[in-house]
């Protein structure tokens, strides 16, 4: 089992604050009636605060991996793998 860095995950949290935050504007918009040009501009920004948050758990995972002395078992190594390409 791969165990994620406290420090790595701050910034994790945080960007995933902000899309929490970004999504109910989304709901907002839509609520109200605004333009399809608005909603999806709002939309695609809180599915790249998503991604990048995915992105950067696995980065951390893999750099866990990595560092550990025996360089992470396989079972590891392939569980990061396909939690990439999960997001991809």
């Amino acid at each position: 089992m791969v165990m994620l860095n406290d420090d790595d995950m701050r910034p994790v949290i945080n960007r995933l604050r902000r899309a929490q935050g970004q999504l109910g504007g989304v709901i907002r918009l839509i609520e109200e009636g605004r333009d399809c040009k608005d909603v999806v501009t709002q939309l695609a920004a809180v599915n790249r605060a998503l991604d990048r948050a995915g992105f950067a758990i696995v980065s951390s995972g893999m750099r866990e991996c990595l560092s550990s002395p025996d360089g992470g078992s396989a079972e590891d190594r392939a569980t990061m793998e396909k939690l990439f390409l999960t997001l991809a």
